[in-house]
């Protein structure tokens, strides 16, 4: 069956809007500060909203409570060896996020098509496995980034006592990412980052 042109354009204007955004969103994690209240992995997150406010500037400054936090040169080195740990990660994660939002629009065509054809649910379950398992690698590579990330953190809140209380991050995070899991429905997938 030949593809519509209009569902072509479609697919097209969808998948270009995305990837707009998503280069807006990369361009933002350069530019702007990084909130470091919002950085999770794992369950490392639970008291952050009790915390004041703390970012990491673009030039690598600590600001707590919109205050800048004196450091010294190797201090903001650390801040900006972080900064760049988050950046990095954000922007994999927000690749794989739209890959994912890809797939989602073929899965949706491919079922809908699927079912018109007489394909069985387990037919375009298959056709569409091979992408599903491109995102699943690409999700893990994720995981793999995480040590740096904890290293990076650590040497931070060693060196910056006023960081301290944001380095949450633990091995156990790392240990976790990736894990298979099952869902209510007793289906298997993998958590990456759980709230």
């Amino acid at each position: 069956m030949a593809k519509d042109d209009g569902e072509t354009t479609s697919h097209s204007m969808i998948a270009g809007e995305i990837q707009k955004a998503m280069e807006q969103a990369k361009q933002e994690l350069v530019t702007k500060n990084i909130d470091v209240n919002n950085v999770h992995v794992g369950n490392s997150h639970s008291d952050n909203n009790s915390k004041p406010k703390a970012e990491i500037t673009p030039q690598g400054e600590l600001l707590i409570a919109g205050k800048k936090v004196t450091a010294t040169h190797a201090q903001q080195t650390l801040l900006l060896d972080y900064r760049q740990q988050i950046i990095g990660i954000a922007e994999a994660g927000m690749d794989v996020g739209a890959q994912g939002a890809g797939l989602g629009i073929n899965a949706a065509k491919q079922a809908l098509w699927g079912k018109f054809s007489g394909k069985s649910d387990d037919d375009i379950e298959a056709a569409l496995k091979p992408q599903t398992d491109k995102i699943q690698a690409a999700a893990m590579k994720l995981c793999k980034r995480l040590p740096d990330l904890l290293s990076s953190q650590q040497k931070l809140g060693a060196a910056m006592p006023e960081f301290r209380p944001y380095a949450t991050m633990e091995q156990k995070d790392i240990d976790d990412c990736g894990k298979k899991v099952t869902d209510k429905d007793g289906k298997k997938g993998t958590v990456i980052f759980s709230e």
